[in-house]
């Protein structure tokens, strides 16, 4: 994910040649998880212990990461000593560490969202310590928790997806079964007639977020709701939701819309994008954590070809959604 600094309100981005100027920051989205959490506040206050560790055995340490960190001000709600200190508050701007100075980078790199590591060692260890616990009791019980724990690692498994790099295609940005494929006559945001695909997540779907197409984060709009199952109707006016409007980076530069809904068990939608970040065709930018919705709301246009139908099983970042035609003219010899 590539960041920009984005200018304060009032001093936006002119709009050049069909870009549209960047929006500030949603005043709502505080972090990469707006709607926080207890797995969230029990890290925060984990790196409230951490801080003061390093205040006083790793003075040497904290002096090379403020040499090489980057920012010219501390948009977090509490001291920023090294990478760790950022990580729910990436969105904000502020201080920040190149990858290459990062000593905790690898933590992106493992089969498993970084963002619910916590939930991880919480849930699934207390699992395991029940299964432990069940097996010096009575061994067939033992089964039932680590099942559980089980589960717990596979719904935060992150796998890698090869990503599709022809001309006008539009990718899923998320895993499960499609279950709405409408034409709006209007959204505001696309201009003009859309096409709206909605996508149900179920506890068992990898439910990392990717992003559709190349593009630039023109803003995002978060809204509190309620928590109904992600398969009623109802879900994508009153739930919990975050919307991500995105300009693709290339002519003739659509705008797309990518919705983030709570369902009844997922109540933590994560993005860790920020208006002004360019984001590459299959690229993720966050999760919804235990079962949800996602929306992809993408402008019709004459040669605009569906390749899902309700029902399809779909995967972030690698099945293709829709293919622009004049996109796919383009490339033909």
């Amino acid at each position: 994910m590539t960041h920009h600094t984005v200018e304060p309100a009032g001093a936006h981005e002119r709009s050049v040649a069909g870009r549209l100027p960047i929006e500030p920051l949603d005043p709502a989205i505080r972090s990469i998880q707006p709607g926080g959490g207890v797995c969230m506040s029990i890290e925060l206050g984990w790196g409230r212990l951490r801080r003061g560790y390093l205040r006083l055995f790793r003075r040497g340490y904290l002096r090379r990461m403020e040499a090489l960190r980057r920012g010219a001000e501390n948009r977090c709600p509490h001291p920023v000593l090294d990478p760790r200190d950022v990580k729910f508050f990436r969105n904000q701007g502020g201080y920040s560490w190149d990858a290459a100075d990062d000593p905790f980078a690898w933590r992106d790199r493992l089969p498993v969202a970084r963002v619910g590591l916590a939930e991880l060692l919480l849930l699934s260890g207390g699992c395991f310590v029940l299964t432990l616990v069940a097996a010096l009791v009575y061994w067939p019980v033992a089964v039932v928790p680590a099942a559980l724990g089980l589960f717990i690692i596979s719904f935060f498994r992150n796998p890698r997806r090869k990503i599709p790099d022809a001309p006008g295609q539009v990718v899923s940005p998320a895993d499960g079964k499609v279950v709405t494929i409408e034409e709006l006559a209007h959204d505001d945001y696309v201009g003009g007639r859309a096409v709206l695909i909605g996508i149900f997540l179920s506890v068992f779907n990898v439910h990392m977020n990717r992003s559709p197409v190349a593009a630039r984060v023109i803003g995002l709009s978060y809204r509190r709701g309620k928590f109904l199952n992600a398969l009623r109707a109802a879900s994508t006016q009153e739930n919990e939701q975050l919307a991500l409007r995105l300009q693709e980076n290339a002519p003739p530069h659509r705008r797309l819309i990518v919705r983030q809904i709570a369902g009844a068990i997922a109540r933590r939608i994560v993005c860790g994008a920020a208006p002004g970040d360019d984001l590459d065709r299959g690229e993720l930018f966050g999760m919804i954590k235990l079962g949800s919705r996602t929306e992809l709301v993408l402008p019709w246009e004459p040669g605009l070809q569906i390749r899902v139908a309700v029902g399809d099983r779909v995967r972030a970042g690698s099945s293709v959604m829709a293919e622009y035609g004049s996109d796919v003219n383009e490339r033909d010899p």
